[in-house]
């Protein structure tokens, strides 16, 4: 079996200053629609809201790794950052909370549930580990096609691999040699469940080796060291290698929803010590200014211009109105929307 280390392989050079300040500004924009999208459901305003602090850095650094408009993603839950690199709109954002008219679900699914067709981003599942085997099928699709140099990202949580679907896509995938890249944010917890009650290894890419597949394990805080390890998994996959399993570790600052406690399994003070020490968005900021790629001024002007977008977005979204009725059951059956006629 090829092995991949969990040291860097790409310098440091070939990440541009213009990338990493994209990186930050990336990160920033998550960490605002978290905070907002958190608002809106305490104000009543939203019925749902999954943030994703904590794994801004992981989604900044892999998505900016792929290429956009020719890759494809198969998200989860989790994962505002990674369809906002890969094109989804702030806007997209906002009008699938509140679930308008404007919506690309219809208005149907989950807020959270980002879907994207026009820019390659899957429907995401609310099932756990369903949407691995529909990213296997996708890149066993490139495949067959021979679509030169285009690789399917599918995203999912350190709970997805105790499912049975996950498994089985890792082993097809494989077997196959297909283009895709299996990343897994692993943020410690599946909603209540610790890691240590889901498996008896300490590292998911551990599982990687009964594939016959690199596994590799990744710095989740840190977006450099993130994007180096996805860049040389998607160089691999789509030079017709097969795929890489890439364990990013992080944390998740907020509760698992809106609609979760997360008090009930961890303390308050062990969050907030977690996020004094490693923070990904802060660490982030200092490292910039310490290394002289963005100055103060630079950094508060980024904030403000990321903040007013949000602002201007939340306006937007939340002046459109619901879907009309009469759109009830279009686009749930073929055809004529009305089969019982």
């Amino acid at each position: 079996m090829e092995s991949v280390n969990s040291e860097p392989s790409l310098r440091h050079e070939t990440v541009t200053h213009e990338q990493l300040r994209e990186m930050l500004r990336m990160m920033l924009l998550v960490r605002h629609i978290d905070v907002r999208s958190f608002q809106l459901n305490r104000q009543g305003k939203i019925p749902f809201a999954l943030g994703s602090e904590g794994h801004e850095a992981v989604q900044a650094g892999a998505g900016l790794a792929m290429r956009r408009g020719r890759d494809l993603l198969y998200p989860y839950y989790r994962d505002t950052g990674l369809c906002l690199a890969f094109g989804l709109s702030t806007l997209d954002v906002f009008h699938s909370l509140f679930g308008n008219r404007r919506d690309r679900n219809g208005g149907r699914q989950f807020p959270s549930h980002w879907t994207g067709r026009h820019v390659g981003i899957a429907s995401v599942s609310s099932i756990l580990a369903a949407h691995t085997t529909h990213a296997v099928g996708a890149a066993y699709a490139i495949k067959l096609r021979r679509q030169d140099d285009r690789v399917v990202l599918c995203s999912f949580g350190e709970g997805t691999t105790s499912e049975g679907e996950w498994h089985e896509a890792l082993n097809f995938a494989s077997i196959q040699r297909l283009p895709i890249v299996m990343l897994c944010q692993n943020n410690g917890w599946a909603i209540s469940t610790p890691q240590s009650k889901q498996m008896a290894v300490a590292d998911v890419a551990a599982r990687a080796e009964g594939y016959g597949m690199p596994g590799v394990v990744v710095d989740g805080m840190d977006p450099v060291a993130v994007y180096e390890q996805v860049a040389i998994a998607r160089e691999r996959a789509a030079g017709g290698r097969g795929p890489t399993l890439v364990e990013a570790k992080c944390y998740r600052f907020r509760a698992h929803s809106t609609d979760d406690d997360d008090r009930t399994y961890r303390s308050r003070d062990e969050v907030a010590e977690i996020q004094k020490q490693r923070d990904p968005v802060n660490l982030f900021v200092k490292r910039l200014a310490e290394e002289g790629i963005m100055t103060a001024a630079d950094i508060e002007d980024l904030k403000r211009a990321v903040l007013n977008e949000v602002n201007e977005c939340t306006d937007l979204a939340e002046a459109e109105p619901p879907p009309a009725p009469e759109d009830l059951y279009v686009d749930v059956v073929e055809g004529d929307w009305r089969p019982w006629q």
